[in-house]
């Protein structure tokens, strides 16, 4: 039986599921990111094998079009990394020029702490489901 850990539970929204994976938005909104977590025993990425690792890689490049397309971003930080959650999971982020970190990373940058509204998770998540709807 698949859990979320209870890390990425506390820190974001989950907004549905693709065929292999969980979307969860971080509760932060200063930029926009997501996070895939693939319903998979494997803990690293080397592990998944054929049909999980080529599903994930789908999973991946469509979000990351959808939150390049949906918030009008410069770049898309992808990447599965993170010591203190060993649940394998994947970093989407967009990133624009105006963003409070940019050039360097999110991790650990003074980002702010803004969240979502009701209003703004709602249309965030029925955007989501329309553009991404052939993965579910």
């Amino acid at each position: 039986m698949f859990s979320l850990h209870p890390q990425l539970e506390a820190d974001t929204h989950e907004l549905g599921r693709l065929r292999l994976s969980r979307v969860l938005l971080h509760k932060n909104s200063t930029v926009p990111w997501f996070i895939l977590v693939p319903e998979v025993e494997a803990t690293e990425l080397f592990e998944l094998e054929g049909e999980e690792r080529s599903r994930l890689a789908a999973e991946m490049d469509a979000l990351a079009a959808h939150v390049k397309r949906a918030f009008h971003c410069d770049k898309i930080n992808v990447a599965a990394i993170g010591n203190l959650v060993p649940q394998l999971h994947v970093h989407v982020i967009g990133r624009r020029r105006d963003d409070p970190a940019w050039p360097g990373v999110v991790w650990g940058a003074p980002i702010g702490d803004e969240t979502y509204d009701e209003a703004a998770l709602a249309l965030i998540s029925r955007r989501l489901h329309e553009d991404l709807d052939e993965l579910a």
